[in-house]
Formats: structure tokens, C-alpha cells, sequence
């Protein structure tokens, strides 16, 4: 099974939210399409075909423990709030 790379997961997820807020805020053609460009790719790299489905299967690979060993790793810094 290929895992997806850690880092796009968190960005597509920030991008995602990001645009869900955007349309939320002024739903325009622009922001219709950023969600639905970031929605797919999202999709794509989590393996769904469900939106709700990439963005659970992505909190997941982001906070299983290596994953959060690795950022504490790389910014010095406990994930742990």
C-alpha cells in the first residue's frame, strides 16, 4: 500500500479548509472552483471517493504516532495540546 506524503496531506487539508471557508464567506466561481480543485486532488491522494472520507482518512495518517513524532522531530515542538 502506498502511503501518501505526510506534508501534501497536511497542506491539501489547509487548502481545503481554507476554501471551504472562502466559499462559506462569498461564494463566487473563484472559490466554487479552488474547493472543487482542492476537494479532488484531496480525494485523489487519500485513495476516495468522498470528501468527508479523505479528510478523516487524512487526520488519521496525520496523527498516527509516527507521524507525530516526526513533526515534534522537525519543528521541536509537542503536537499535544
Amino acid at each position: 500500500m502506498i502511503v501518501p506524503d505526510q506534508k501534501v496531506a497536511r497542506t491539501l487539508l489547509t487548502r481545503y479548509a481554507a476554501a471551504r471557508i472562502a466559499q462559506a464567506e462569498q461564494d463566487s466561481p473563484q472559490t466554487a472552483r479552488e474547493l472543487q480543485d482542492v476537494t479532488y486532488t484531496l480525494c485523489v491522494l487519500m485513495g476516495t471517493s468522498d470528501v468527508r472520507e479523505a479528510v478523516a482518512a487524512a487526520d488519521t495518517l496525520l496523527g498516527s504516532p509516527a507521524t507525530a513524532s516526526a513533526a515534534e522531530a522537525e519543528s521541536g515542538l509537542s503536537l499535544a495540546v
